[in-house]
Order: structure tokens, then sequence, then C-alpha cells
């Protein structure tokens, strides 16, 4: 059953929420997030990305920029851009992409629900990613970010935030650059936040849906934290991390498409030949085409757009990752026929978000960049809570979730 709490959240202003908030760390280079917070000395920019804060071309893992972090959270909570609440609170925080609203609530996640998988994942991480984000907590002793969950959809807790999002909120702007809005209440009654917290106990699971690099790091930084407090009673804060959960219903998982240099050796021609092994291959024209259903494939080739349909036989419905239609273009387009074989370390292949639309596929195909694109049928919430609940872990570049949370709107520190 899954365990949570709520915290004395560290929030900026109501004036300067909108300086302060910012695009997660992972989501734009050091470059960018230079441009972004240019003559913004509010932007959590200055501690995400505080490598932003040296000249050009200094290494984001250079322990001076670590310990620069540290000096901005500081530097925010001396000038009262990052303010703590008086008392634990629940948040709720809505986000509204191209007219949809999904709503979350912003809790303590226990770090052993992560440790003995009721949090579950779908991704494997790496090492080095993990102890990046595990010396940012470190050194700030906080969750700048949190983590985005998903929870199994529940009609109390789901009253319960409308009655809070039928209020005026706490914040609520457009944020630049994608004009995605942002919304914020505080829920700091003693009976709601008992509801909350009880409807949580009777979860089997949460689910991480982005972040699995965050909700690494902060759960291993918070069992260090742990075992070097000789007097730990297990409700210290350092017990809990950030996270933002939102019923799996609401959610949209965006499709996550391919780009590929070459054809490995093959003509266009013998190419399309050797895929109707395995699929039906229908020409559809210039105007782009997008995968309708799933085991529907979209290809873009020498101008022209295709439809690939998947046989019957090369999958097997009763196999959660086999049947997944990143599984079959990797083993029977990738791999099989233009011999792709690692997409986490093969050159040859790129990965672009759906966000991007399927128009960015055709631009970096008739660069001459790519030679060729394939476009996916998005993954279904129902299928990535199946592969976690199974143990299984989705191959690379599976799942794209929009709108990201916005950074910054609420601060969890572990004391």
């Amino acid at each position: 059953m899954a365990t949570i709490k709520p915290f004395k959240g560290f929030r900026p202003p109501k004036d300067l929420v909108e300086q302060v908030a910012s695009r997660p760390y992972d989501v734009l280079n050091s470059e960018e997030a230079r441009q972004e917070a240019a003559g913004n000395e509010k932007s959590l920019y200055h501690i995400i990305k505080p490598e932003i804060d040296f000249p050009e071309g200094t290494d984001e893992h250079d322990p001076r920029v670590y310990q620069k972090a540290a000096e901005n959270f500081q530097r925010f909570q001396d000038n009262g851009w990052l303010v703590q609440d008086e008392q634990e609170a629940y948040y709720v925080y809505a986000q509204t992409m191209n007219g949809k609203t999904q709503y979350g609530l912003v809790v303590g996640a226990y770090v052993p629900d992560y440790l003995n998988g009721t949090i579950k994942k779908h991704e494997l991480t790496r090492r080095d990613k993990e102890e990046d984000r595990m010396k940012h907590v470190r050194v700030n002793n906080a969750n700048l970010e949190p983590v985005f969950f998903a929870y199994p959809d529940d009609a109390e807790l789901d009253a319960l935030v409308a009655r809070y999002t039928s209020r005026k909120p706490v914040y609520d702007f457009i944020a630049p650059g994608d004009g995605f809005g942002h919304s914020f209440w505080v829920i700091d009654d003693a009976a709601d936040i008992v509801t909350i917290t009880e409807r949580f106990a009777r979860m089997p699971a949460l689910y991480i849906a982005d972040g699995h690099h965050r909700s690494a790091a902060a759960a291993l930084v918070g069992a260090e934290k742990a075992q070097q407090n000789p007097q730990h009673r297990g409700d210290e804060e350092y017990n809990y991390f950030m996270a933002v959960c939102f019923p799996a219903s609401q959610l949209t998982i965006i499709d996550y498409n391919r780009v590929v240099k070459d054809l490995n050796g093959l003509t266009p021609s013998a190419f399309l030949e050797a895929l109707r092994t395995h699929f039906t291959v229908e020409e559809k024209g210039t105007e782009i085409y997008r995968p309708d259903r799933l085991h529907n494939f979209s290809l873009y080739l020498e101008g022209q757009w295709y439809s690939l349909t998947a046989h019957p036989d090369t999958y097997d419905d009763n196999d959660p990752i086999g049947v997944l239609d990143v599984t079959i273009s990797s083993r029977l387009i990738l791999d099989e026929i233009l011999g792709i074989k690692d997409l986490r370390s093969d050159k040859r292949i790129d990965f672009v978000g759906g966000i991007r639309g399927l128009g960015e596929l055709k631009k970096r195909v008739d660069s001459g960049e790519m030679k060729v694109a394939l476009a996916l049928y998005p993954v279904s919430m129902k299928q990535l809570m199946d592969i976690a609940d199974s143990g299984n872990i989705m191959p690379p570049k599976t799942t794209w979730f929009e709108p990201k949370l916005r950074s910054g709107l609420v601060v969890h520190k572990l004391d």
C-alpha cells in the first residue's frame, strides 16, 4: 500500500512565481537555460542548471557547479523568493494543454515504497545520471523538482480535488514558450489531508510516469540519510521525496518516433520489399500520414509516406513487452533490416518526441540528415501499468509525456 505525507513546501510569492518557475532540468541544455534565464536572477535555472552562472563551456558536473546550486538555493530563501509554508500541506497542480486539463496531487512519496517496489518503474536508469541527481539532492538537502507519478483512479480523490479547483488558484499562469497553463492550490485542511493520506494507503501501487532518474536519486539519498543517522526513526523528512501524482486516466502519452541515417546498404525499393515480409505496406502519398491504431506504423522515405501494418503473427497479445509497437519495430525493422542492435548506443538512430509533430520527421529526412523516419502509435497508460505490474522494463525511448511539470512552484526540503 502506498504511503504519502504532506510537507511544508517552499514556494515563491504569487507575484514572483512566473519569474521563478522553469522547465525541468533535463529538457533543455545549458545554453538554452542560459538564454531562458537571461536577465532574470530569480529563475530556478540558477539552482537546477547552475552552470549558467559560470563561463560557457564549464562542465555541469564540476564540484563548483553543485556548490553554486546550494549557494543559490540559500540566496533564494534569504531573499524571500522561496518561502516555506507554515504548516504541512498537500497541493493540487493542474496543467492545461490543447484545452485538456490534468489535476495532480503534490505529495511526499515514501522512500521505502520506491525501494520495495510499491512505487513501480518501467524504465532502466543509468548510474551516471542517478549520481548527478544524487549530488544535487545532497548538496541542496532538498528535492528542487518533483517527479511525475500516476495512480489508479479514485472517485473520492477526484471529488476532493474538484472542490479545491473550483476555488481561485494560488498560482495561475501561461508558461512562455509552450503556451501551457499551470494552476496551483494549497490543501491545508486537516480533515482533507487525512482523507488524501488514507485514500493513497489503499492503493496497491504508484507508477513513475516521468522522472526515473530523479526518483532513484531522491530515494537513494533518503536511504543514505537513514543509514547515517544513528537515531533514525523512520518519520524524518528525508524519508520522503516530492512527487506530483495524477489519476492514470487523465494522462496522455504521446508518440516517440525514430529517424535513421541510412538503409543499411539497401536501395529504397529493396528496403520496402524487405518490410513486406512482416508488414502490409501501403503507399500514402506526400501528405503526412499518422498511425491510427496499435500495430500500425508510419514510414517516410524519399518524399513518400507509407502505412505499415504488422502481420498478426509478428506479436503475442499476451506478452506485455512483445506486443508493444516499439518492440515490434525495433525487432523487425531496426534490427532485422537496418542492423541497429542497441537503441541506446547506435549513432545511426535518433529519437523525436511526438510533441514536435510528424513534420519534424519529414524535415529531418528532406534535409538529407536522415534517410528514413518511422512514426509509432503511442503506448497507452494501461500498457505502461501492466508492464510495471509485471516487473518488466519498457524498451528505450518508448514513452513521452506532455505537458512536462513546471519546476519551482514548490520545493521539498529534507529536514
